[in-house]
């Protein structure tokens, strides 16, 4: 008797442990499948991005073979931004599935924010074995939803389209969220180039300083990688060569720094039509030529005091980029090397700095 019923016990106790291993194999591989809807393994493969949040931001990134990315089809998108979310979609784990305790509270939370993701790629018609592939055609492989961080910021919740179960997502080995990664507000992947022209495709380059023509001067190719610089009445400069082919060497990557696409119609044609501080021109071999206008950028102030009576910024500038008739911001920190006047680049100027010692230190007004 006592036989039979250890036996049962042994019996029972195997079925339990087997039921056990059978429930968890069946949950790790569901959770494997379910973490291949949030990632994709060949982003090579991958042809448009889609996303869309609940403000009605919208953005489009589609792949094009002779320009690289593009924004909504009209602009060229920032390659870091794009490698960026390549890495995040090969990149991409479940963490854990969100816990039954909070997961309504995150579905009720993401049903309010939340980005819709939309990836398309070229897969084939068929696939033998992964082997064999014909007959490719873009297809749309993943619609998931990105919603909020973690409460300790090491996550964030994501939602398959049509699924009830959540999961937490992380990319291995970053601490952080990813959600901000996803962003459909178009100016986000914007490029922010001014300029990439390297110096081998530069014909001519002009600043003109408005009203001040003693400053302002042009350079022109004379020959394979030989220079000379002018002022624009014709008068040659005795110029530094290693400053002008510096200056030149420059334009291979020039930035702005922020669109302003806060600022309303009527000061955007105020600041556009009012008198300019700097006209950079450049043109290249090809016939393209590039023009940047800057303008004087005044402090932000309490909205009561009047504009005419601000300070311009110094650590700013508006400038005006008629190619893509865009109003943007630029950092003196970074353009100003591209308004420097003719004088700066003649022979033997140097620039007189006087020292300032230690205890003259106290008696320089702080701003």
């Amino acid at each position: 008797m006592k036989k039979n019923r250890l036996a049962i016990i042994i019996t029972v106790f195997l079925i339990v442990i087997a039921g056990v291993l059978l429930w968890n194999n069946r949950y790790l591989s569901s959770l494997r499948s379910d973490a291949y809807d949030f990632t994709v393994r060949d982003t090579a493969s991958i042809t448009r991005m889609f996303f869309a949040d609940k403000s009605g931001n919208q953005v489009l990134l589609e792949r094009n073979d002779d320009a690289g990315w593009t924004v909504n089809g009209k602009y060229n998108a920032q390659p870091v931004m794009i490698d960026n979310i390549l890495y995040t979609l090969d990149k991409l784990r479940i963490k854990m599935p969100v816990s039954l305790a909070s997961h309504n509270n995150v579905i009720r939370n993401m049903a309010g924010t939340n980005t819709k993701v939309e990836i398309y790629q070229i897969v084939p018609r068929i696939n033998l074995f992964n082997k064999i592939k014909l007959f490719p055609h873009e297809k749309l492989t993943k619609v998931f939803y990105v919603g909020d961080v973690t409460q300790d910021n090491s996550g964030t919740y994501v939602l398959k389209e049509g699924a009830d179960k959540a999961y937490i997502v992380h990319l291995h080995g970053f601490r952080g969220f990813v959600s901000s990664r996803f962003s459909a507000d178009p100016e986000d992947w914007r490029d922010h180039k001014i300029f990439s022209s390297s110096m081998r495709d530069i014909k001519s380059y002009t600043l003109e300083f408005n009203n001040q023509p003693e400053k302002s001067f042009v350079i022109n190719e004379i020959g394979n990688f030989k220079f000379e610089m002018k002022h624009l009445d014709g008068t040659p400069i005795d110029v530094d060569t290693v400053k002008m082919l510096n200056l030149l060497n420059s334009f291979k990557d020039v930035r702005f720094e922020a669109f302003l696409t806060d600022v309303d119609e009527d000061r955007r044609d105020s600041v556009i039509n009012s008198p300019f501080d700097e006209r950079l021109t450049l043109v290249t071999k090809d016939g393209t030529k590039s023009v940047v206008t800057t303008y004087p950028m005044k402090i932000k102030a309490p909205s009561y005091m009047p504009e005419d009576d601000l300070d311009d910024d110094i650590d700013h500038k508006y400038a005006y980029i008629a190619n893509d008739d865009e109003l943007v911001m630029v950092q003196e920190f970074a353009f100003g090397k591209f308004l420097q006047p003719a004088a700066y680049y003649k022979k033997n100027n140097s620039r007189h700095q006087r020292m300032i010692y230690v205890d003259e230190l106290e008696e320089i007004p702080s701003r």
